[in-house]
């Protein structure tokens, strides 16, 4: 069983539409329509009225493509951060020659919100970056004040809303570039990044001129007669389904299901006495990552061995810390919890 934070299980009813025909992208008007279809449930799910387009790419390629369509050499950009990915956006940004100030503290503590703060006062940024939930530590990031101190001071907002869109809410309302992914919260296959794109964000990359096709938002602004390059239409077929899923169970019932599946696990935790890596009130509906500082490697070799489930740990310097339970999407059922923490709790003895 595949309990990991992304890619996640893909359900019956996606399997089985990636079974029927398929029409060529680049010509028929099934796809087209099927491509329309899909752009206005996200915006459902995203709970937006700003343009949405999905590119063909995994949802790193969202996380590069808003740095390069919007960030000019030289700008300078606040990259506010907690974790692994980002931190990485500074990265990015200075790929693509940007100015980054990073400020990042401990990934057990919340965005620095009152250096954010400090900045402002300071000096101008032409953009900030953010992500909701960093999926290697399981922590749901509270980005809504600072989203709305940004948006004060007219700064262009990028969030990475990759582990969290579908599963929970997203504060949608100041965010400029608001980028998920098809295999976490949506359980479609990897392969397609989803963007949600403000006026302001579609005119300042128009201003900035990208000369790249492939990280470039501009050429899926209108995609009536013609995508970039040919689309990944089993990809887009399967996400229409899992959109389809969602919307027939209800957005709100799907949060509380997540709700509900995330508090099981980490009561389940508790009772084998195992810690979570950041605090509960921080801990993320669609992943939980529980604290095994130097066994987390045994122990998911161990539950694939013996009780043929898959979960994922941690990542870079927390690669053997963090063992990780992904209840996001298909899986966030409290009977797949279950049957994950009775096979925990007999490798833990």
């Amino acid at each position: 069983m595949l309990m990991t934070p992304g890619p996640t299980a893909v359900p019956p009813r996606v399997r089985e539409r990636l079974s029927e025909p398929m029409p060529n992208p680049d010509v028929e008007d099934a796809f087209f329509d099927t491509y329309d279809d899909v752009c206005e449930k996200l915006q459902r799910v995203y709970d937006t009225d700003d343009d949405v387009i999905v590119m063909g790419g995994e949802g790193i390629l969202g996380l590069e493509a808003a740095i390069a369509s919007t960030v000019a050499p030289g700008d300078d950009v606040l990259c506010i951060s907690n974790g692994l990915y980002g931190d990485g956006f500074a990265d990015f940004v200075e790929n693509y020659g940007g100015d980054a100030t990073l400020v990042s503290g401990d990934y057990t503590d919340p965005l620095d919100a009152a250096r954010v703060e400090e900045l402002l006062d300071e000096r101008e940024f032409e953009a900030a970056t953010m992500v909701h939930c960093e999926t290697p530590t399981g922590t749901l990031n509270d980005i809504e004040p600072v989203l709305e101190r940004l948006h004060e001071n007219d700064v262009l907002t990028i969030v990475d809303a990759v582990s969290s869109l579908g599963g929970t809410p997203v504060p949608s309302e100041y965010i400029d570039i608001n980028l998920g992914a098809s295999q976490k919260a949506f359980s479609s296959p990897p392969g397609l990044t989803t963007v949600a794109v403000s006026d302001r964000a579609w005119d300042v990359a128009e201003e900035r001129d990208p000369n790249s096709l492939y990280t470039n938002l501009l050429p899926w602004r209108d995609t009536s007669d013609m995508f970039p390059y040919t689309h990944l239409v089993a990809n887009v077929t399967a996400l229409d389904e899992s959109l389809t899923m969602l919307l027939e169970e209800g957005v709100e019932s799907v949060y509380e299901r997540h709700e509900t599946a995330a508090e099981h696990c980490r009561e389940r935790g508790a009772e084998l006495g195992l810690d979570l890596y950041p605090d509960t009130e921080r801990s993320a509906p669609t992943v939980t990552a529980f604290h095994l500082p130097g066994e987390a490697t045994q122990v998911q070799r161990e539950l694939e061995a013996n009780h043929d489930i898959v979960l994922s740990t941690g990542l870079a310097d927390l690669a053997d810390d963090i063992l990780r339970v992904g209840h996001m999407g298909y899986n966030a059922d409290v009977e797949k919890v279950d049957r994950v923490m009775d096979a925990l709790e007999t490798v833990l003895v």
